[in-house]
Formats: C-alpha cells, sequence, structure tokens
C-alpha cells in the first residue's frame, strides 16, 4: 500500500533524511516517533506531496505520483501539524471546499458516513475561528478524508488537546483501520503508539524499525 525507497532530503548544508524507507500494508497503523526538530513533520511533508523529493521514490498502491500527481488526492489524506483550515470560513465552507473535487456527497456523509463519526454537522455553521483546537482536529481530518482515501497521514493529531478530543480521534483512527485504512502517524503519546502495529524511530536523519511495544524510558532511550 505504502512503500517508501531511499528518500534524501536538506536545507541547505543541513541533512535532515537519508536513505529513508519504509513500507505499509493495508490495515497497517505505523508510528513515527523521534526527538522534537528530527525530521519527522519533513518526511510526512514529502509523503504527502507537499514538499518536492529532492531523492527517493514513494509509491502508493504501486502507483508513482511523481508520473501522475492526482495519485496523492485519490490515495491519501494529508492532516498536518499546523491548522489548514480557512479560518474565516464557516464549518461549511471549509467542508464544501474540500468536497467540490470528490466523487462523494458532503450531504450524505454528515448524515451516516465519515462525517458523522466525527461529529461535525452540529458545528456546521460555525466560523473555524471560533473553534477549540479539538474541533479544527476533528474538521480537518474530515477535510482530509472527502475522497474517501484508503490512507491517512496525520503529523501529531493529538498535540496540545484535551482528554476527551484525543479520545474521539483515537477512537476515529481505530475505525479507520478496523475498516481496511491504513494509517501513517507522527506522535509521542503513548495512547496512540497502542494503535500501531509498526513502530519506527528517526534518528540523525535515518529511519530505523523498531519493536512496536516500545514504551516509557526504553522508547525515549531509542530517541538519543
Amino acid at each position: 500500500m505504502i512503500d517508501v525507497r531511499g528518500i534524501s532530503y536538506s536545507y541547505g548544508r543541513r541533512q535532515v533524511l537519508e536513505e529513508v524507507s519504509l513500507y505499509a500494508e493495508k490495515g497497517d497503523c505505523v508510528a513515527i516517533a523521534g526527538a522534537n526538530g528530527c525530521g519527522k513533520s519533513t518526511l510526512l511533508s514529502l509523503l504527502a506531496g507537499a514538499m518536492r523529493l529532492q531523492k527517493g521514490e514513494i509509491r502508493y498502491g504501486g502507483q508513482d505520483p511523481r508520473k501522475d500527481v492526482g495519485v496523492f488526492r485519490r490515495m491519501l489524506g494529508y492532516v498536518p501539524q499546523d491548522n489548514p483550515l480557512l479560518e474565516e470560513l464557516t464549518v461549511r465552507d471549509n467542508l464544501r471546499l474540500w468536497y467540490s473535487s470528490s466523487p462523494f456527497s458532503l450531504k450524505e456523509d454528515l448524515q451516516s458516513g465519515i462525517l458523522s463519526l466525527l461529529k461535525l454537522e452540529e458545528m456546521l455553521p460555525m466560523a473555524v475561528s471560533k473553534l477549540s483546537g479539538g474541533m479544527k482536529k476533528r474538521v480537518s481530518i474530515g477535510c482530509a478524508l472527502a475522497a474517501h482515501p484508503p490512507i491517512l497521514i496525520l503529523d501529531e493529531p493529538s498535540a496540545a488537546l484535551d482528554l476527551i478530543c484525543k479520545e474521539d480521534i483515537r477512537g476515529y483512527l481505530k475505525w479507520f483501520q478496523k475498516n481496511g485504512g491504513t494509517i501513517l502517524i507522527t506522535t509521542h503519546e503513548e495512547a496512540e503508539l497502542d494503535l500501531c502495529n509498526r513502530l519506527y524511530i528517526l534518528r540523525k536523519g535515518k529511519l530505523r524499525e523498531e519493536n512496536p511495544a516500545l514504551r516509557g524510558e526504553r522508547l525515549v532511550q531509542a530517541f538519543v
């Protein structure tokens, strides 16, 4: 489902990623952990097509997005760490923008589909600027899934959220994975790590796979 080979990336002379490779199959939940500033967000931005590859290859379902950029739109939803929503618009209008290029019905998804699980209908008339951090994150996930992609990429989705919001997001991720979705997530949250059957550590630009049961001090030691 996801096949990444030999990605390298640098900002000027600073090498951030060096020959990074990973894979994930249908139904996998893969975590990428590492110290702050180690390059996790850069890696996800490259995988989501938000940044241009300098070196390496990506395949989604065997398809090469360098030959067909539509692969990104069809195959994956991306939820960055920063808020991607238009603050001055309502939740409804943000969703309409994302659904304008989707073959699926916004109305149907709100009533009985993906968006109903995220409980977005009650927020529709509200301006995004008036929402809490947790509400914005739920809307961001809803927008990312407008095309019903089989892959969801999330950059620390629970950062700075309260316990109830974190639990709501974990509940949705469990549903997505149970229904065959593939998840790639950066996180330091042990409760989110519990969802994952694969774990990678990013350290000094290099990615290595670790035991997904690593927790606590043993996990921290793997960062350094």
